[in-house]
C-alpha cells in the first residue's frame, strides 16, 4: 500500500511544486497588498486622489539628475567633413560589448558609396580602397585592415599606433577621424571626436 499511495501521491506534489514556481516568475513586483492601486481614469481626470499627490511629491523630493557629459551644444551638434578622395581616414575605435562589431560590418559592406569595399566570401576583412585608387584606403577598423594595434585596442594604443600602421601601408600623412559606438543605457549613439 505504501508504494502506490507514493505513486499516486508524487504528481501532484510535482506539479503544485512547479505551479509554486511558475507563480513566482509571473505574480507582480510587490508582495500581497502592499501595492498601491492605481484609480480608475475618471478619478485622473478630475485632479485625483491622495495616491497621486504622494507620487508628486516623492517625486518632487527626488533629486534631479545632473548631466552626465556637460558637453556644449556647439560641441555636440558640430559637422566633420570627411572627404573620402582626399586624405582622410575614419579610424573605428572598438569596445567591447557595445554593438561594435555590428556596427563595424555594417562599415564595410552596407555603406552605398561610389566605391564600396570588397569583401571576398569566408573572409571578414574587406578591401576598403579610395575611388580610383587601388592602395590607400579610408577605413581603419578590425574589418578594413585587421587587428593592426593589436586585439581591442584602446583610445591611447590606437593614437600611437594608427600613424605607424598607415605608414607601413603606405598611407602616411592622412588625417585620421576617429569614431566610436557608446552603449549607454539611455542613450546609445555614435559618437564623432
Amino acid at each position: 500500500m505504501d508504494e502506490r499511495s507514493n505513486r499516486w501521491l508524487l504528481p501532484p506534489l510535482l506539479a503544485l511544486l512547479f505551479l509554486l514556481i511558475v507563480y513566482q516568475y509571473v505574480s507582480p513586483a510587490c508582495p500581497g497588498a502592499a501595492c498601491p492601486r492605481r484609480p480608475p481614469a475618471s478619478a485622473a481626470r478630475r485632479g485625483g486622489g491622495p495616491v497621486e499627490q504622494e507620487e508628486e511629491e516623492e517625486a518632487a523630493a527626488l533629486p534631479r539628475l545632473a548631466a552626465k557629459f556637460p558637453f556644449a551644444r556647439g560641441e555636440l551638434c558640430r559637422r566633420v567633413r570627411f572627404d573620402m578622395r582626399g586624405r582622410d581616414v575614419i579610424v573605428f575605435l572598438h569596445i567591447q560589448k557595445t554593438g561594435g562589431t555590428t556596427f563595424g560590418r555594417h562599415l564595410v559592406r552596407n555603406i552605398h558609396l561610389e566605391q564600396p569595399c570588397y569583401c571576398r566570401a569566408g573572409q571578414k576583412k574587406c578591401a576598403c580602397h579610395r575611388p580610383g585608387g587601388d592602395k590607400d584606403t579610408w577605413l581603419f577598423s578590425r574589418f578594413s585592415t585587421g587587428w593592426s594595434c593589436g586585439l581591442h585596442a584602446d583610445w591611447t594604443e590606437l593614437t600611437s599606433c594608427v600613424p605607424a600602421a598607415m605608414e607601413r601601408r603606405g598611407c602616411a600623412g592622412n588625417r585620421t577621424l576617429s569614431c566610436y559606438l557608446d552603449s549607454d543605457d539611455i542613450e546609445k549613439g555614435v559618437q564623432l571626436m
